[in-house]
C-alpha cells in the first residue's frame, strides 16, 4: 500500500539523507513465536481501545497473527480501570485481559508526525481494526473507502461502532450497558418484581468482538478467492440484537412482549437455580426423559406422572408449584453429591461456581483455559484446532514498549526517532 500523506504531513523522516521506510518491515520484530498458529504471518494493526476492538485483535494474536497495538499517549483508558493493578501500578488487570501477545507503540495521532508513522504502518498491514468516533480516520486522511481501499485493494478493514455510521443514530457512541438497555437485553434480565439488570459481564462488547473475528476471517477467506479485501462493518447494536434468542422469536411468533423471569428459562421447566444444603445449584431438565430421571434421583418418581408435570407445556403452567416441590428435596443434598448423582442419571446440572472455582476447576485447567506459569498468569485460548497449535499468550506490555524497535525495523534511525519525539509524535515533547 502507498497511502498518500495527509496534508501537512512529512512523507520521509528528518535527516540529511532520504531513507526508505518499509511499513511491512514493522512486523519483523512482532512475531516471537514464528509459525505458531493458523494466522501466523498475518499482520494486524490494532488502532482500537477499551474492549471490543482490543479483544478482537487479541483473539487473532492467540492464533498467530502479528499484532501491533497503537496506543495514544494518554493510554487506553482501561489501563486505569482498577483495582487490581499490576505490580508497578501502571496498568489494570482489565487491560491485561484484552491486550496480551501484542507489540505496543505509542503515537499521538493528533499530530502530523504521528499520522505519518501511522501511514507507514498502514503500508504493511493485512488487517486494520479501529473503533474511533465515526469520521475520525477520514478527517486524518485515512478514509477506508476513498483512500485505503484504493491504495491497497487487499486490505481488510474492520470498523467497530456503537450504532453504525449512518441511519437515525449513526455515529453515536456505544457503551455496553447502554446497548444492553437500548437493545432489549436488559428488559429480560432480572426478576419479575425487580428492576431490569445489566448482565454481569460486558456481554455486548464480548459478542461484538467474536462477530468481528468472524467477519475478519470471512473477509480473508473471500480475499483468497477474489484477491480483494473489504470493509467489515461491526456494530454493538447488531451484536445485542443477535443475542435476543428466544425472546425475539417468541415475540415475532406470538406478539407477546417477553418479560423478566429471573433465573427461570422462559420456556423450559425446570431450568433454574435451587438452594442446596451448602450453596446454590443449577438444574436443567430440558425434556421429559430428563425430568423423569431428575425426580427419580430426588426420590420423588411420582412427580413424573403427576398431571401437572407430565410435559414441559403443563410444567410451565405450574412452574411455582414444581419449583417448591423440587426445592424441598434439593435442599437436603450437598452440591457435589447431587451433581454426581444427576450426572449418573443423565440430567444436566452444576453447582453455581464463583469465578475462582470456575477457573481452578480440574476440567478448566485440563482444557488449558487458565494458565499459571512463570511467564504468564491468565486465561488461555478458548478456540482449539485439531492440527494447528495456538500461540502461548505473553503478558500485555506497558504503553509504548515496542515503539523504538518497531520504528527501527521500518528504517527509522535514532535521529529520526528523536525528531519524532521532539515533534510530539509520541506525546508531549
Amino acid at each position: 500500500m502507498n497511502v498518500s500523506a495527509p496534508s501537512g504531513d512529512t512523507a520521509q523522516p528528518s535527516g540529511s539523507e532520504e531513507r526508505v521506510i518499509d511499513g511491512r518491515a514493522a512486523w519483523r520484530t512482532a512475531d516471537r513465536d514464528t509459525g505458531k498458529g493458523v494466522l501466523a504471518g498475518l499482520r494486524v494493526l490494532d488502532l482500537s481501545r477499551v474492549l471490543a476492538g482490543p479483544y478482537t485483535a487479541q483473539t487473532l494474536a492467540d492464533h498467530g497473527a502479528e499484532v501491533i497495538k497503537v496506543e495514544a499517549p494518554t493510554g487506553d483508558e482501561t489501563r486505569g480501570w482498577g483495582p487490581p493493578f499490576d505490580e508497578g501500578g501502571q496498568s489494570s488487570a482489565y487491560y491485561a485481559g484484552l491486550n496480551h501477545s501484542k507489540e505496543n507503540i505509542c503515537l499521538d495521532l493528533r499530530t502530523d508526525t504521528g499520522r505519518d508513522v501511522l501511514r507507514h504502518l498502514l503500508d504493511g498491514a493485512d488487517v486494520v481494526i479501529e473503533n474511533f468516533k465515526a469520521g475520525t480516520m477520514a478527517r486524518w486522511g485515512f478514509d477506508y473507502e476513498t483512500v485505503l481501499a484504493e491504495a491497497d485493494p487487499r486490505l481488510v478493514y474492520c470498523r467497530i461502532t456503537g450504532f453504525g455510521v449512518d441511519g437515525p443514530m449513526g455515529g453515536l457512541p456505544g457503551y455496553d450497558a447502554v446497548l444492553q438497555s437500548f437493545g432489549g437485553l436488559m428488559s429480560v434480565n432480572g426478576y419479575p418484581d425487580g428492576t431490569p439488570l445489566r448482565v454481569g459481564v460486558p456481554i455486548v462488547d464480548i459478542v461484538t468482538s467474536h462477530m468481528a473475528v468472524s467477519g475478519i476471517l470471512l473477509a480473508l477467506t473471500e480475499r483468497d478467492r477474489s484477491g480483494r479485501g473489504q470493509l467489515v462493518d461491526i456494530a454493538l447494536l447488531d451484536a445485542v440484537i443477535s443475542l435476543l434468542h428466544p425472546h425475539a422469536s417468541n415475540w415475532i411468533s406470538s406478539g407477546k412482549v417477553p418479560q423478566r423471569t429471573g433465573d427461570f428459562h422462559p420456556t423450559v421447566v425446570p431450568y433454574q437455580v435451587f438452594a442446596a444444603r451448602d450453596g446454590d445449584f443449577f438444574v436443567s431438565a430440558a425434556n421429559d426423559r430428563q425430568f423423569r430421571s431428575l425426580v427419580t434421583a430426588l426420590g420423588a418418581p411420582e412427580l413424573a406422572t403427576d398431571p401437572r408435570f407430565v410435559s414441559n407445556g403443563v410444567r410451565s403452567q405450574h412452574r411455582d408449584e414444581l419449583a417448591a416441590l423440587l426445592g424441598d428435596r434439593i435442599a437436603q443434598w450437598n452440591r457435589d453429591d447431587l451433581a454426581a448423582e444427576l450426572e449418573r442419571a443423565g440430567v444436566a446440572a452444576s453447582p453455581v461456581h464463583t469465578v475462582d472455582q470456575a477457573l481452578t476447576a480440574p476440567q478448566t485447567v485440563h482444557r488449558g483455559l487458565f494458565l499459571d506459569t512463570v511467564d504468564y498468569r491468565g486465561l488461555g485460548v478458548p478456540i482449539k484446532l485439531g492440527r494447528t497449535s495456538t500461540r502461548t499468550p505473553r503478558r500485555a506490555v506497558p504503553r509504548g514498549s515496542d515503539t523504538e524497535a518497531v520504528l527501527d525495523a521500518m528504517g527509522y534511525c535514532a535521529d529520526d526517532i528523536g525528531a519524532l519525539r521532539t515533534g510530539g509524535a509520541f506525546g508531549g515533547a
